[in-house]
């Protein structure tokens, strides 16, 4: 099935395997939470075991050197974006994580991940040159 939208998430190559998960999966919930139409219907297996919903379409993971100009483009498209900063490490809870990221202007975003949703070709678009994370 091809969508009408797409979900890519981009973490800095040169962070450690724990903080790309980490990235990965918080960059994940606020698409999940920022655009509830990307989440399909809940799971229930054989046994009758109910299980949370997940998205209704594929998330790519990408990989770059320096995420500032995905960034500007993502922006410049209008497309929903979430951004993980580097002193987001450092925080305890989501207040802090707002407050860290209120701090700064967009142009001295220390970013380390960021996620994009949008309608395909702008998508495409805006993560075009980067490589699918290994």
């Amino acid at each position: 099935m091809r969508f009408d939208t797409k979900i890519g998430i981009v973490v800095r190559e040169d962070l450690a395997v724990w903080q790309k998960l980490n990235v990965t999966a918080f960059l994940a919930s606020a698409v999940a939470g920022g655009m509830p139409e990307t989440i399909g219907e809940p799971y229930e297996d054989g046994s009758g075991n109910a299980y949370l919903p997940m998205f209704r379409q594929p998330v790519l993971v990408y990989t770059a050197a320096s995420l500032t100009a995905v960034h500007d483009r993502a922006l410049a498209r209008g497309l929903r974006v979430a951004v993980y900063i580097e002193e987001m490490f450092k925080t305890g809870h989501d207040a802090d994580n707002r407050a860290a990221v209120r701090a700064v202007a967009a142009p001295d975003l220390q970013l380390v991940g960021l996620a994009v949703y949008g309608p395909r070709n702008a998508v495409d678009k805006t993560l075009k040159g980067l490589s699918l994370h290994p």
